[in-house]
């Protein structure tokens, strides 16, 4: 039989599942080389976001339980064995970038994982610069100028009416599998544990410029140049909402808003096309009266459809409601405005939920 040539092998190849490409490296040598080059592993991931393949919700529920959804059926529910063992007492995600998830335990020690491949790494210890700090601020993601995954960790610790004040951030390279300290932040935490979210290269959290300021600022870290710089927000009164979120959707920044408007419930929806350029948000959603929402939900948008006419909504219950299902998901028609629910067998009551792309990108086999 004829062999096809290797440009054409790996186009083919490229378009499988990570499940199917474990299973195919023992076909032969030469299939085994191809599915664990590094190029391949690039073309494969590619392809994957390219075309909105082998995409999953990772849910995360209780102290560490992993369930993973299917995004191309959203039928039902796959448990996910992490393994860190039992001593670990809780664990958050606390990022998501290529196939690889960073988490962190209740003594804040840092692991990466890829689920689809099952290898892990535990991160090197990093001392903290002063004692009881009282804020951690993380992120994850991908640097493809020097094609490294990196970490941020920022720590601050400050008193009353500024009596003190200590902050220190480092960033961990997997490449170089070791942390290195940069520039103080210019900002200020004021909740204990908080993630940020990636988008167009950079890591983004809500802050404050000042102790005393209650508004909050949007703050990004450029993975490439690794410099902190501000974003302006659109002009929608956050203080007058009654709960507001920013996360990035389709790869863009966005901004959802949740207030009162006379005897309405109103979701407004925000993007960002132009990274950086405030003049570039525009409103994609005003959604009022969302009737299946109760006043103890919010309304989050995850993703665009494939064809861009719908946008899949997490709906959270922030606090306890007794007597039915916690957490679910809704898709919401832009033309229509119709509400469709998303049923999934299997669901766990109540959740976090974080996007995930199956890949093969490996870990630091020198770690």
């Amino acid at each position: 039989m004829a062999r096809l040539p290797h440009e054409m092998t790996s186009d083919i190849l490229c378009r499988l599942s990570v499940k199917d490409l474990l299973r195919f490296r023992s076909v032969s040598k030469p299939w085994c080389r191809t599915i664990d080059d590094p190029y391949f592993i690039k073309l494969h991931l590619s392809h994957s976001l390219k075309t909105n393949t082998n995409l999953s919700l990772i849910l995360s529920h209780g102290e560490d339980n992993f369930f993973s959804v299917n995004c191309a059926l959203f039928e039902t529910t796959q448990r996910l064995n992490h393994p860190f063992g039992e001593q670990r007492k809780t664990l958050q995600i606390l990022g998501s970038c290529n196939g690889l998830l960073a988490l962190v335990d209740d003594r804040d020690r840092i692991f990466l994982w890829n689920p689809s491949t099952r290898k892990f790494q535990v991160l090197p210890f990093s001392e903290i610069g002063f004692s009881s700090p009282s804020s951690t601020y993380y992120g994850f993601g991908y640097d493809p100028i020097s094609d490294d995954y990196k970490l941020i960790r920022m720590v601050q610790s400050h008193g009353n009416n500024d009596e003190y004040f200590h902050s220190e951030a480092k960033v961990y390279s997997l490449r170089s599998n070791c942390w290195r300290r940069i520039k103080d932040v210019c900002f200020y935490h004021k909740f204990s544990r908080e993630f940020g979210f990636l988008a167009n290269n950079a890591l983004h959290w809500m802050v404050f410029k000042t102790p005393q300021s209650r508004n909050q600022e949007l703050v990004g870290f450029d993975l490439g140049s690794e410099e902190f710089r501000f974003l302006e927000l659109p002009e929608c009164r956050l203080d007058k909402v009654l709960w507001f979120h920013i996360n990035a959707v389709g790869g863009d920044i966005c901004l959802t808003s949740t207030y009162r408007e006379t005897d309405n419930v109103v979701v407004d929806v925000w993007i960002m096309k132009e990274y950086g350029v405030k003049q570039s948000w525009f409103k994609l959603i005003s959604w009022k009266e969302p009737h299946f929402m109760p006043w103890s939900t919010v309304a989050l948008p995850l993703a665009l459809a494939k064809d861009g006419g719908k946008v899949l909504f997490f709906i959270e219950y922030k606090w306890f409601n007794r007597g039915r299902r916690v957490d679910s998901f809704v898709w919401y028609d832009l033309r229509s405005q119709e509400v469709e629910n998303v049923v999934i067998r299997d669901i766990p009551t109540s959740f976090e939920v974080n996007w995930y792309v199956d890949s093969l990108v490996p870990l630091n086999s020198n770690a």
